[in-house]
């Protein structure tokens, strides 16, 4: 006969206190298959019963690509530092794509994942986490497609010089995907009390693109006004991801600094007040 005094050893043990800073990251990876089973979900919700499926991945960034090069490059004729029209608009849209996408499904997060929350417990970053990652899978699909147009205009054309600045890349989506991951958790914590916050996000991405060099190059920008897209975190990221494959544009280590600094901030600002919120956030949403 056991002894009751004993205690029982626990394999786990959900707490409602915690730090506001705390991650739970050993528990997120106990929960790995998770947001790998939401990741597949998330694509296969996204394609099924479509005629063309995955080929959507494709289709869309090739799209806007010429729409862009028409409206922008031959209407309004913006400069894009001597690159080839069709290489410097993808690069923008893929990114952006990538950044946009984690950024609007992550700030709805509590809502529309409220059914599954409130019936099972799992670590609440799952949620973000997945979408992120969801993300980088479609931006690795598109990225496929603008590496074979510059190699195209590298070796077939020779109007394109990449340099050894391609191998940020990978801190580049780092940066991308906290700075997108933060501002959702801010924006998914607040709409589960504030739910006008959801049309404001949308109206607002739609003007904060203008605000990013996705369609314009920032010496095409009058001098007086370029610290105001300097100011912007991404644009450090863009130029350096342009410089680096399409081997122009205008573009200062140091930007990198400012917008590792900046994400950095709003991060653990989204952490900070996702803790907060997750803990009551079904009584709200």
């Amino acid at each position: 006969m056991n002894n009751t005094s004993e205690f029982q050893q626990w394999e786990s043990e959900i707490k409602s206190e915690h730090s506001l800073f705390s991650l739970n990251l050993k528990e997120v990876w106990q929960y790995r298959d998770l947001l790998f089973m939401l990741v597949k979900r998330d694509y296969i919700t996204t394609y099924k019963q479509t005629i063309l499926g995955p080929i959507w991945f494709f289709v869309q960034p090739i799209l806007t690509t010429v729409i862009y090069v028409l409206l922008f490059g031959k209407i309004a004729k913006l400069s894009t530092d001597g690159t080839p029209q069709i290489a410097f608009y993808l690069s923008g849209i893929i990114i952006w794509n990538y950044f946009s996408e984690v950024l609007t499904k992550t700030s709805s997060v509590f809502r529309d994942s409220a059914h599954i929350m409130g019936k099972v417990y799992f670590p609440r970053l799952i949620m973000p986490l997945s979408i992120v990652v969801s993300g980088l899978f479609r931006f690795a699909i598109q990225f496929v497609l603008f590496i074979a147009l510059v190699l195209y205009f590298t070796f077939i054309e020779n109007r394109i010089h990449p340099n050894l600045w391609v191998l940020a890349s990978p801190f580049l989506l780092l940066l991308m995907g906290f700075f997108s991951l933060g501002l959702g958790m801010i924006f998914s914590s607040l709409t589960t009390k504030y739910k006008d916050l959801v049309f404001l996000l949308t109206f607002g991405i739609q003007l904060f693109m203008y605000a990013t060099p996705v369609v314009y190059t920032i010496t095409s920008i009058p001098e007086k006004y370029r610290w105001i897209i300097n100011s912007n975190p991404l644009t450090g990221i863009f130029e350096c991801f342009r410089y680096g494959y399409l081997g122009s544009g205008h573009f200062e280590p140091s930007s990198l600094v400012y917008s590792s600094g900046f994400i950095a901030a709003i991060l653990l600002l989204g952490i900070i007040i996702f803790n907060k919120v997750e803990k009551s956030f079904m009584d709200t949403v």
